[in-house]
């Protein structure tokens, strides 16, 4: 069978269709919709974006790609299904969170949000415009109509299997399923479809009712996964949510979202970090995860290959154990296309690593990096955890390498490699940027993604015998796996007896009050990614520092002021 015939990189594009009218918004970089749109009202939260508080509702929206969390299709489905979405979303790079959320609006709720991707001599001209049309297949601005080609999926070479399914011998979920497959397989410029070992779920978080509705009507439709299939941390602690103070209505939403995924026949992990589960995927194993801190570290740690699948794909690739042969999964494109020349400060602690991972995404916002100037380190799995889920805050990639550390940290640039530097004065600028509001601290969050064993020993061993600050909160969340082991090490009640509280199940960036203490005014966390989404999630100010320093956090009620020592020094003009 023949290779499609359209090289989507070069042409103007239409993904999903959708007549639309609207004002042009260009965004010079890209937005996590996750995180950083409120999906209730398609205003920008992000405080870190240049766009921040404009409203996306309505509008033309131009970006060069998305980036961070998976979860963002399923924020641009609920703004679809609420009225509030963009008219249209127009990328000049290749994108598929929002491409994929915005099929599911069109396919299972009839509510579709046009997608296009334009090449960049005419995405660059759309952006100067200030009202846009899409009509017809076309998109008209100022003098221009340009024609817009559609995605073939009738030329990808697929399997007698893929075929059956195709054809609804496996029953109309999997069909829907390998349809979305296929066309997301067009959009990315694929010719087939490779077999991955396992999935990870991702879309189970209860931010909005569009994740319930869309999990409820594929378990009604007898959706079934069909590979071993781990689930990400969800909403509530699913066991002990009605002591903590949830309401009935959502506690029951939340518990039913987890049990739709369950019954589909995932696992009950409920944690955004499954490197962290005692079966982990191996060196070049093809895998189909979603959630974008396990996808980095997946691909850049571990050395298997999985894309950055957006959510609700994830459970498709579940349900089929197909996946789009394309972007990493291939070798070809898994080779640095950026060399970041790391300053090292000295004595510095592990808040260095979420650090360096947010600037190697602002200084490779799409591209793959490779970190170099620390070949003589010896970074932990829980450094190269938080560098790789910062990372993902900043950047669209879904692989970072690291000189003598990573399995692929070996491979040569790329002919055409931007060589950048990531220096001192950097993460001074950083720290700044990351530690807003007053020292006066009233929650200490840890577990931004899940915290591993060996941080909650070392959070443990801080306290010596000693009790929280009375007005300061301290909750670390875990995977199930992580607590049976704190448990049975007796960390668990070393803590509860410091006055911390551990939860599983959820995790910041899913936990909602009451189990978020209402009257916080500041937080603080070692985790670069919540410091990154904390301030538009929650509304609170942020302050930031290392494992350490917010165990003193917890003890006296304070953050430390002014730099750590570690970034204090006159050779740094600091």
């Amino acid at each position: 069978m023949s290779v499609m015939n359209i090289d989507v990189s070069t042409k103007a594009m239409l993904f999903v269709q959708n007549d639309a009218k609207g004002q042009v918004l260009t965004c010079a970089e890209g937005l996590s919709f996750w995180g950083g749109v409120d999906p209730s009202t398609g205003t920008i939260i992000d405080v870190h974006h240049p766009n921040h508080g404009e409203i996306l509702t309505g509008k033309i929206v131009l970006m060069p790609t998305s980036r961070g969390s998976c979860s963002g299709s399923g924020v641009l489905l609920q703004l679809a299904r609420i009225g509030l979405a963009p008219a249209a979303l127009v990328f000049r790079e290749e994108e598929d969170i929002l491409t994929l959320g915005a099929i599911i609006a069109a396919k299972l709720f009839e509510k579709p949000v046009a997608i296009l991707r334009l090449p960049e001599f005419t995405y660059d001209a759309l952006s100067k415009a200030k009202v846009a049309e899409i009509y017809n297949d076309n998109l008209s601005f100022l003098d221009q109509s340009i024609l817009l080609l559609k995605p073939n999926t009738q030329n990808l070479q697929l399997v007698a299997s893929d075929l059956n399914i195709i054809k609804g011998h496996d029953g109309q979920a999997r069909k829907l399923a390998i349809e979305v497959i296929c066309l997301m397989a067009s959009v990315q410029g694929a010719t087939e479809l490779i077999d991955v070992s396992r999935g990870h779920i991702d879309g189970c978080i209860l931010a909005h009712d569009a994740n319930l509705d869309f999990a409820e009507k594929m378990h009604d439709m007898g959706a079934k996964t069909c590979i071993p299939t781990t689930i990400n941390a969800i909403s509530v602690d699913r066991e002990n949510w009605h002591s903590q103070g949830f309401t009935p209505d959502f506690g029951m939403k939340a518990s039913r979202l987890a049990d739709a995924y369950v019954n589909m026949g995932a696992r009950p992990t409920f944690t955004c970090a499954p490197y962290l589960l005692d079966d982990i995927p191996i060196e070049n194993e093809a895998i189909g995860w979603s959630e974008s801190n396990a996808v980095i570290f997946a691909n850049s740690v571990l050395g298997a290959r999985t894309q950055k699948h957006p959510d609700y794909l994830d459970l498709f690739i579940a349900m089929t154990g197909r996946a789009p042969n394309t972007g990493v999964y291939l070798a070809k494109n898994r080779v640095p296309t950026c060399e970041l020349h790391v300053e090292i400060p000295e004595n510095f602690d592990d808040a260095f690593w979420p650090m360096l991972g947010w600037l190697a995404g602002t200084k490779s916002p799409n591209g793959i990096p490779v970190l170099c100037g620390l070949e003589a380190l010896s970074p932990t799995l829980d450094d190269l955890k938080s560098l790789c889920a910062a990372f993902g805050t900043t950047s669209a990639a879904p692989l970072i390498h690291m000189r003598g550390h990573t399995p692929e940290g070996h491979l040569p640039i790329s002919s055409d490699a931007k060589q950048l530097n990531i220096t001192i004065n950097d993460l001074v600028d950083l720290w700044h940027e990351f530690n807003v509001g007053d020292d006066k601290i009233d929650l200490v969050a840890i577990g931004s993604p899940h915290a591993s064993i060996m941080e909650c020993r070392k959070f443990a061993d801080f306290f010596n015998n000693q009790q929280c600050f009375a007005l300061t909160k301290t909750i670390i969340t875990v995977g199930r796996q992580t607590l049976s082991q704190m448990k049975a090490e007796g960390i668990f009640d070393r803590l509860k007896d410091a006055g911390i509280q551990v939860i599983s199940d959820i995790c910041w960036c899913s936990i909602t009050e009451p189990v978020f203490p209402v009257d916080t005014l500041v937080l603080m966390t070692n985790s670069g990614k919540y410091a990154h989404y904390g301030k538009g999630l929650t509304g609170r100010d942020v302050r930031f520092g290392s494992l350490k320093n917010c165990a003193l956090a917890s003890l006296s009620g304070q953050a430390q002021a002014g730099l750590p020592e570690w970034l204090l020094s006159k050779k740094h003009n600091i």
